[in-house]
């Protein structure tokens, strides 16, 4: 379709499936147990203070636990992880089931086995953002230590870097 004829909508969509990002899950613990999703709109917004953003939109399964929660685990995957990946965007998926290595961190965040980092953030606010809502938190724990290279979300797929 020409590009003159997309809405808008239709439009950023378009353009931002060009953009490639990096993969991330988003944890929280919320009153039914563990929550998670696949985010590739994470952002680093400040130094000083250690400051973090990422979006999450309303209607989301996660939403309900991440309004309410102090505190959200921050999770870098590799290149290996596009299953973790694929499970975490999957509606319906049992995101912590069996084939899911986690364990209780810091803050009683859910926090992933086998990233390239992780971190923890406490959750400074929560900003309206159409039909998401960006979400700032500011880093209290974590671990960089991770091995690998990073997976990558383009064109509707997970892929890796070249070299």
């Amino acid at each position: 379709m020409p590009a003159d004829l997309l809405t808008t909508t239709d439009l950023l969509r378009s353009v931002f499936r060009r953009h490639a990002a990096g993969v991330a899950v988003i944890t929280a613990r919320g009153e039914a147990g563990p929550v998670g999703f696949t985010a590739t709109s994470l952002t680093s917004v400040s130094a000083e203070p250690p400051l973090l953003s990422f979006g999450i939109g309303t209607g989301a399964s996660s939403w309900p636990a991440i309004a309410e929660t102090g505190h959200v685990g921050v999770h870098v995957l590799g290149e290996h992880q596009q299953e973790l990946a694929a499970t975490f965007a999957r509606s319906g998926a049992d995101r912590f089931g069996p084939a899911t290595a986690w364990r209780e961190g810091p803050e009683g965040v859910p926090v992933l086995d086998g990233v390239l980092a992780w971190l923890v953030g406490r959750v400074v606010t929560r900003v309206p953002a159409g039909d998401h809502r960006i979400v700032i938190a500011e880093v209290v724990h974590g671990d960089p230590t991770g091995s690998g290279r990073p997976l990558l979300y383009h064109q509707g797929r997970f892929g890796r870097l070249g070299d």
